[in-house]
């Protein structure tokens, strides 16, 4: 049964971005440092819910079936228990003093020259481990400061090779919520996806060492804390597990198991009560983005059973003024996501917002899944590591007590991935995409 488009089927996603866009704002204004975290988004998307449910009756749609579908859909289960997973990983690595490990050996590995270039590949690796830039600020800039005040190095320079090492694991890791909510939202492998995504960042990560390099003087590097090397085992086995193709769940699944039995066997005073305490403290972690993707996929649902997909398609396809080539639909979707993020100050719900579009787009103009997935994830992370009122650079900010505004300008990396993912938009000899289908 053919949807008649309809451009009004699209308010209840603008309620949802005017609430917690405008939110975010006014508590900034009041001087509240996290303004755009005050107003939880699954909260703020009660009313679009609501809105959509009246259009739906309005248009004669079955409202609450529709709304129960999308939120129950497939995709959406899996995504949040993968979410899940991800969180207790997250969680328990942390508390046997996974995390500690890996920043520690990396800053004992430190040439006095490589400090900076040092920092983003210590953060990088870390962020790619644990999956969470947020995870990776709050564990690598404290001692990034210390490694600042100690060379006399920058601050700004400093949190700037940080946060571009968070943002490059954020969007690369498998465990990321921003990789999991583009590779289900466009039906994508987590194993092609990151092949994709990595071509395409991996100059942007080699340009942003050179680059780091040339910054800043020679200076001598704090000694590091000891740290036992095993105790980094756990996140080389999950990368290379899901670099192999596992079923993510299962690599989750198994590197959870083995990260505890670490903790039982390593981390002085961990036991099993602790384990199953940290787990538990993981699911915690994710319950808002685990609620968001829920209630996302209900929204989602009602907005393409009343024709807003369909209308958002159409007007595309006239903005592209016709053209159904690779260019014009990787495009539109890099615009989606990089517009939708600086809406919400959040990657994940950019991503979850507009992954049925994008998808939508992809299989128009012949992009394939992963490609679409790693556009999706770059522009959405790219935005979100320069964003003054973003939570990663808040937070840096806060710790560091330096401007927001300043710091946006230092995450050489972002800007160096967008370029970096423009220039291979435009490259004219790479081969078509293979169109996307229902089995990928």
């Amino acid at each position: 049964m053919s949807v008649r488009p309809s451009a009004l089927a699209l308010t209840p996603l603008l309620l949802f971005l005017a609430l917690f866009f405008g939110a975010g704002l006014y508590y900034t204004a009041q001087g509240e440092p996290m303004g755009f975290y005050q107003l939880r988004a699954p909260v703020a998307i009660l009313p679009a819910l609501a809105l959509g449910l009246w259009l739906a009756r309005r248009r004669g749609v079955p409202a609450q079936p529709t709304l129960l579908a999308g939120m129950g859909d497939s995709n959406v289960m899996l995504m949040c228990l993968i979410f899940l997973l991800a969180g207790a990983f997250a969680v328990v690595s942390k508390a046997i003093g996974a995390v500690d490990a890996v920043v520690a050996l990396g800053l004992g590995a430190l040439p006095a020259a490589l400090i900076l270039p040092g920092l983003f590949l210590v953060a990088s690796f870390v962020s790619l481990s644990i999956g969470t830039s947020m995870g990776t600020v709050a564990a690598v800039v404290p001692i990034a400061l210390g490694v600042a005040d100690a060379s006399g190095l920058d601050r700004v320079l400093v949190l700037g090779a940080v946060l571009g090492g968070a943002m490059f694991g954020d969007n690369l890791s498998i465990i990321s919520d921003t990789t999991i909510a583009a590779t289900r939202s466009q039906g994508a492998e987590m194993r092609d996806k990151f092949r994709e995504n990595f071509k395409i960042a991996a100059p942007a990560a080699i340009a942003t060492v050179i680059l780091l390099a040339t910054l800043g003087d020679s200076v001598p590097v704090p000694e590091a804390a000891e740290a036992s090397p095993w105790l980094v085992l756990p996140y080389v086995l999950v990368l290379v597990l899901a670099l192999t193709g596992l079923d993510v769940v299962l690599v989750l699944g198994i590197g959870l198991v083995v990260t505890g039995g670490f903790g039982l066997a390593m981390a002085p005073g961990y036991g099993a009560v602790d384990f199953v305490g940290d787990i538990y403290a993981g699911f915690e972690s994710m319950v808002e983005i685990t609620l968001l993707s829920i209630l996302i996929g209900g929204l989602a649902a009602l907005i393409k059973a009343t024709g807003g997909l369909a209308w958002l398609a159409q007007a595309i396809a006239r903005f592209a003024r016709g053209h159904t080539g690779r260019r014009s639909g990787e495009f539109s979707i890099a615009a989606l996501a990089a517009g939708t993020d600086a809406l919400t100050a959040n990657n994940t719900v950019a991503i979850l917002v507009t992954g049925s579009l994008a998808r939508d787009i992809a299989q128009r103009h012949g992009i394939s899944p992963r490609r679409a997935a790693s556009i999706l994830d770059i522009f959405a992370c790219v935005v979100q590591g320069v964003l003054p009122y973003g939570a990663q650079i808040l937070l840096a900010a806060s710790l560091a007590a330096v401007s927001p505004l300043a710091l946006a300008g230092s995450v050489h990396y972002c800007w160096l991935l967008a370029l970096s993912a423009i220039a291979f938009m435009l490259w004219p000899a790479r081969k078509a995409s293979t169109p996307a289908s229902p089995a990928d």
